[in-house]
């Protein structure tokens, strides 16, 4: 019964998860803010719909639950804009770890490894699969972003290299995707979205 209501209380803290939001606009409601719960749930799905374009085998349910789990530290960390200056997303990792062993904690100790296991496996980005689930983490924004005229983009003043650095998972990992990611940035650089430098 211990671990049981362990696991209850994980999943009741998870609720928290629906009340961050991130600076991508969500266009089809308003253009309001996402929330990360949402982010979590749209990138898991792109990354099952667009598992063919890696050039290696991805195991799909374990990236899957990668992305479902890599933004749960935000419950206690916030949200962190992915263009935000180094210093500050260097403070954002320290809170992200300590959030982690928080969150994941709450949980009986063989889950609480497991999780914690592959939050740190994805933040690492050393595997074929973490590697792909990260490249799902940026490319969905940048589609986000086309969709909505630059978005996020527009309002921070992001620089085509900035966006270039952060996709740059998917040139070796996934070609087809890595060409049509650099068409949109062109695209978005031609139309003012981005600022080309």
């Amino acid at each position: 019964m211990e671990a049981l209501n362990k696991q209850l209380d994980f999943i009741i803290e998870l609720d928290k998860l629906k009340g961050v939001y991130r600076q991508a606009l969500v266009k089809s409601d308003k253009n309001r803010f996402e929330n990360s719960a949402e982010h979590s749930w749209h990138i898991s799905l792109t990354a099952q719909i667009l598992q063919e374009y890696a050039e290696e085998k991805v195991d799909i349910s374990r990236v899957m639950s990668m992305l479902l789990i890599h933004d749960i530290v935000e419950i206690d960390a916030g949200d962190m804009f992915a263009f935000s200056d180094k210093k500050a997303l260097a403070e954002q990792k320290d809170k992200e770890i300590k959030a982690a062993t928080r969150l994941f904690g709450l949980l009986p100790e063989k889950q609480f490894q497991a999780f914690n296991d592959l939050w740190l496996e994805f933040e690492h980005a050393e595997t074929i699969d973490a590697r792909f689930a990260k490249a799902m983490d940026s490319v969905l924004p940048l589609l986000q972003n086309m969709r909505n005229e630059g978005g996020s983009w527009v309002n921070h003043k992001v620089k085509k290299s900035q966006v270039m650095k952060r996709n740059n998972f998917l040139e070796g990992l996934a070609p087809q995707l890595w060409l049509y990611v650099c068409q949109q940035i062109d695209i978005a650089v031609a139309k003012g979205w981005l600022q080309d430098g």
